[in-house]
């Protein structure tokens, strides 16, 4: 059952042709086949999960989820199960409550298998997790647990979390679908605070369509649940101001345009704006205060508790950030943010890399997030979704980016590239 989406497990079990305790107990069995390789959670109680799934079978449908394995990185909160933001100094916490996208899947009949690794606070050291394609590489991060969960078939749904590129990147180097939503669509209450002006909830998932499902669930219905496959207009942009991706990558994006000429959408190259080569730094200068700011208590009382390489991180920011530094880069992000709307005058969405190919070898780095961290500075909404392999077999994802608002635009868009990409 491991090549089941979402929304089949979730119409063979409101059919009655498949039980919610069935579909649970695949999962576990993957779990007990691949994690020792893997490592993708943090926390996972089989009973729990299996109880769960024996109330859906006994309940009528609750909601769209209703039976549906979910996993869910251990930076947000779940009542049930502890929630240590993967750091030693939260070993054993128990939240008060769920965070509202945990309450409002559980509502929709979700069942929560478990905790994903993160990194550290979302930022700093690398978690256990690794490549499920090939685990002498990372799977990205800082939603690692999360994509590697999907990528392998443990469960076909995840909750991550974006404020650089901890969707994007990790999906793209598992070889799933990753979608940010507009920044404020999806609530991030019970969500660990990274930075609060660029933290967004991110979804896993193996088709577009499963995304947009769960998209609606946890924003109440503002983006869409079912989407039409629509033939879109497409910007390629260039993003040299940022370097060159791999020639993997490079080769596979031109494959791609190409497919989708030949499928009827529109695409034209576009410029690289004005300013673009700054967007990284100005990203970079509002992340830098406000993760300072985020982690005073851990930082200034705690701070032989952190890893080292979090506290590198934070003695980082203490050295560069500085309020006249941070008031800079907010003025120069609200100019930014409003001259990116030009980007799409004569186009639906942007096609651009997802990384700059492959997943790096080893575990000490999840990657670059050169070409994911100015999208989350902008606040517009992302999707990643496989398009090839690169050198060393590897998945590469192309990344689709949406106007501040228009999700429902950009999902209907990458249904029709997901479905393009699917007929080769």
């Amino acid at each position: 059952m491991k090549e089941l989406t979402a929304l089949e497990a979730a119409r063979l079990i409101a059919a009655g042709q498949l039980t919610s305790e069935t579909l649970v107990r695949s999962c576990l069995e993957r779990v007990a086949e691949l994690e020792a390789g893997v490592q993708a959670w943090e926390h996972l109680d089989a009973d729990q999960a299996i109880a769960q799934a024996r109330i859906a079978d006994r309940s009528t449908a609750r909601g769209p989820l209703h039976g549906v394995p979910l996993a869910i990185k251990d930076v947000i909160d779940t009542v049930d199960m502890p929630t240590a933001y993967g750091s030693r100094i939260y070993r054993g916490h128990r939240p008060a409550s769920d965070a509202t996208c945990v309450a409002l899947a559980r509502a929709a009949g979700a069942i929560i298998l478990g905790k994903t690794v993160t990194t550290e606070f979302a930022t700093g050291a690398s978690g256990k997790t690794r490549n499920p394609h090939n685990p002498a590489h990372t799977p990205g991060g800082s939603s690692s647990g999360s994509a590697a969960a999907v990528g392998c078939g443990m469960v076909p749904l995840a909750f991550g979390t974006q404020t650089y590129g901890s969707t994007i990147r990790p999906a793209s180097f598992c070889g799933v679908v990753g979608y940010k939503p507009t920044y404020g669509k999806a609530d991030v209450t019970g969500i660990k605070t990274l930075a609060g002006g660029l933290d967004t909830l991110g979804l896993f998932a193996r088709r577009v369509a499963d995304v947009a499902r769960l998209a609606s669930v946890v924003t109440g219905g503002r983006i869409a649940a079912d989407l039409a496959s629509q033939t879109p207009r497409i910007g390629f942009l260039d993003t040299s101001p940022w370097g060159a991706p791999d020639p993997a990558t490079g080769q596979l994006l031109g494959e791609t345009v190409r497919r989708l000429v030949e499928a009827g959408a529109r695409v034209r190259d576009l410029p690289s704006p004005v300013g673009m080569a700054t967007w990284c730094e100005i990203q970079d200068g509002l992340f830098s205060w406000q993760a300072l700011q985020a982690f005073a208590w851990e930082r200034l009382f705690r701070r032989d508790e952190l890893q080292p390489k979090t506290c590198g991180v934070f003695e980082q920011y203490e050295q560069s950030a500085t309020p006249e530094s941070y008031e800079t880069a907010l003025g120069l992000a609200q100019e930014a943010r409003a001259g990116c709307a030009s980007l799409f005058t004569d186009c639906d969405v942007l096609l651009v890399p997802a990384a700059i190919g492959e997943a790096p070898k080893g575990l000490e780095t999840t990657g670059d997030p050169r070409f994911n961290g100015a999208w989350s500075m902008l606040q517009l909404p992302c999707l990643t979704l496989p398009m090839g392999r690169g050198a060393a077999g590897l998945p590469i994802g192309v990344q689709l980016v949406g106007q501040r608002g228009q999700d429902a635009k950009l999902l209907g868009a990458a249904c029709f590239v997901e479905a393009c990409l699917a007929s080769t």
